[in-house]
């Protein structure tokens, strides 16, 4: 489920706000193995 938020993220189609606080520390630990850890602020 996590990489499926951070995929959506990558495409605009979310925020890291609208991610359900229960998995945000996943969803930023993905964004951060692809780089991408800025879009998890």
């Amino acid at each position: 489920m996590a990489v499926i938020y951070a995929s959506l993220i990558v495409s605009g189609y979310k925020t890291f706000g609208q991610v359900p606080k229960v998995i945000q520390a996943q969803v930023k630990e993905v964004l951060i193995q692809l780089g991408l850890g800025e879009l998890a602020e």
